[in-house]
């Protein structure tokens, strides 16, 4: 895992910005602290930083280039399956100079070009550049693990592993508004679009080339629905599901650095670390718990499941303090406006499992993959005609007086009630959209200042649901993994586990298992209201009732009682001052004074989360973009 930057310049001015490559290693060291290095030439410059974990030697260290010195390659990630082609590339009497992947990768680009990248088992950020041809090519894995930004002009092409190490170079920042009102509902900004008009994400399963005549987007990969091609019953698929869970974990142990496994007790996490259990004799597991806040602490659950397998687990309880303690170096890591409030729990959790190993496993991608998540479950019995979903379209204005917050359990369900009632209402799409976002369309554009681009903002809003229909359920999940998935929950733990130099592999994201959960059938994830049903059949065995049964707990953290208290001085006389909101002109005074003052509602609703990402934004305006 590495931090990777550079940039191509057609007219043979690259050498001119060297300085500016290296403030922008300098930027990614969290990504990569044990080497940092730079190629030079007229034509482009390349810069890597690393975090060894396959063949440490400074044999494999980068940027690396073929022994003719025609190409030259930076790469973050890890290629799980690099001993298989290997061996074909020494048939072919290629010799090696160090044991890292990231040479196996080098040469098998050059032998199969863009070919390769469907043969790759593994995540990825790469840039190889072909100083012959002038050309340059830069690749991103499958399901965005890994991050990858760019801007391009008609001469030169930059980019980097984070947004803030393009930013140590002279590109463009002017904020591009429609994606800051994406943001404002969705927490996040989805693929291919930034905080800034022209830097962009390279799109997941996508390829990208620049050279002298233009530059080009492919994609090489996109998951699709195959059922009903899959004919198996449920106890066979269970049974391959098992089985391929269990090679993608035993695929994913391989390092040359000490490995662990999060493990929170819930479902996903338990899997991946019983896996895990069966290719070691002393697995080190971690998860964190809250002293203070009885309603977000699963620690029991992660002891249970511990105690259950015999790992080697490390239990770090939080108090409110601690959280506050870690508030501003965990926005300081965020690097563009990114507001799931869990990031906090994710870096604080990554801090402390990087001071005993390098590599941990995750369980991310189970919910998206299964059905895990309550929205999947609301969605399914709207689809199905279920009893609760045609009670609670009648029952929504009751519901609308009674208090809801996050921040307690009644309230909670009050809250999940008034959405399942109003989202049965609405056809399959808006529905989707409406469970996806966090605030709705009219308060994000009250929120704003400027006026918004409404046919811009229709053109993006359907980029982001190319697969919801309403006739399947699978494409709900479909859709979820190409939205939700890529855009938040990796992104969130990319940026948290690498801001602490930790590599986090995700088993659920393997190839096969993706393309294998798209063949089954919805009523394989979602049966008699059981949620990711055939995960919890293929592992009924091998952990406790008590995992199996237990309900999703999100990885949340108590922003409510924070807000209201340590933190309200702060809100209000730095982040979100009358002063500071008039000045810089992007946000109506009006909507973020409401905002306070709504903290104190008995029904606060989702009040923390929007003064949440409200606080990201300006950490990061702090940071990156007022500039």
């Amino acid at each position: 895992m590495c931090g990777i930057t550079g940039l191509f310049n057609l007219n043979g001015d690259a050498l001119n910005e060297v300085n500016s490559l290296e403030n922008a290693c300098d930027s990614l060291k969290h990504r990569g602290p044990d080497n940092s290095a730079i190629y030079k030439s007229p034509f482009a410059i390349l810069g890597h930083t690393r975090l060894s974990i396959i063949d440490t030697s400074n044999s494999a260290n980068q940027p690396i280039s073929d022994i003719s010195g025609r190409y030259t390659m930076v790469f973050n990630g890890e290629i799980y399956n690099f001993k298989e082609l290997k061996k074909e590339l020494i048939k072919d009497g290629i010799s090696f100079k160090s044991q890292s992947d990231t040479e196996v990768l080098l040469y098998y680009y050059i032998k199969h070009g863009v070919q390769a990248l469907k043969e790759l088992n593994g995540f990825f950020a790469f840039a190889v550049y072909d100083a012959l041809e002038k050309t340059t090519l830069i690749a991103r894995d499958r399901f965005g693990i890994k991050p990858l930004y760019f801007y391009h002009s008609d001469l030169s092409l930059y980019f980097g592993s984070e947004l803030k190490s393009l930013l140590k170079f002279s590109v463009p920042r002017e904020i591009n508004y429609e994606s800051l009102f994406f943001y404002m509902q969705l927490n996040y900004i989805p693929e291919p679009y930034s905080i800034f008009k022209n830097i962009q994400k390279l799109k997941k399963g996508h390829y990208l080339v620049f050279n002298k005549t233009d530059l080009t987007q492919k994609s090489y990969y996109s998951p699709s629905i195959s059922y009903p091609k899959n004919k198996q019953p449920l106890e066979t698929s269970a049974s391959t599901l098992y089985n391929l869970l269990h090679n993608s974990v035993e695929q994913r142990m391989v390092s040359d650095v000490p490995i662990g496994s999060f493990l929170s007790g819930g479902l996903d996490s338990s899997i991946i670390a019983a896996c895990a259990k069966k290719f070691t004799n002393k697995l080190n597991t971690y998860s964190i718990g809250y002293k203070d806040e009885p309603l977000y602490d699963e620690s029991k659950y992660a002891n249970q499941m511990a105690g259950h397998l015999g790992t080697n687990h490390h239990s770090f309880m939080l108090s409110n303090d601690d959280l506050y303690t870690h508030l501003d170096s965990t926005l300081s890591s965020i690097d563009e406006p990114f507001a799931d409030s869990s990031a906090l729990a994710v870096s604080i959790l990554s801090k402390h499992t990087r001071e005993h190993v390098t590599v941990s496993l995750s369980g991310d991608g189970g919910d998206e993959l299964f059905g895990g998540y309550n929205k999947h479950k609301a969605d399914y019995m709207v689809r199905n005609g279920h009893i609760l979903s045609r009670l609670s379209k009648q029952i929504v204005p009751f519901i609308k007086l009674l208090p809801k917050s996050r921040s307690s359990t009644i309230g909670n369900v009050f809250r999940q009630l008034e959405k399942l009632g109003n989202g049965a209402k609405l056809k399959a799409e808006d529905r989707y959209w409406r469970w996806c976002c966090f605030s709705n369309a009219n308060d994000a554009r009250s929120a704003l200042l400027k006026n918004l681009d409404t046919e811009c903002i229709g053109a993006m809003k359907e980029e982001f649901l190319p697969f919801i229909n309403n006739r399947d359920f699978n494409s709900v999940l479909l859709n979820d993994i190409h939205l939700v998935l890529a855009n938040d929950m990796l992104t969130k733990v990319d940026r948290m586990s690498m801001a602490h130099s930790l590599e986090v592999r995700v088993p659920f994201l393997d190839q096969r298992i993706v393309d294998f959960s798209l063949s089954l059938k919805p009523n394989f994830k979602i049966r008699n209201g059981i949620q990711k049903y055939i995960l919890k059949d293929a592992f009924k065995k091998e952990l406790p009732l008590d995992i199996i049964e237990r309900r999703k707990h999100g990885f949340e953290v108590p922003l409510l009682k924070w807000f209201k208290g340590d933190l309200y001085n702060k809100i209000d006389q730095h982040w979100l001052s009358k002063e500071r909101i008039t000045q810089q002109g992007i946000f109506n005074p009006n909507y973020t004074e409401s905002l306070k003052k709504r903290l104190f509602d008995s029904n606060s609703g989702d009040t923390p989360l929007d003064i949440w990402k409200l606080i990201v934004f300006q950490s990061c305006f702090e940071n990156y973009l007022d500039a």
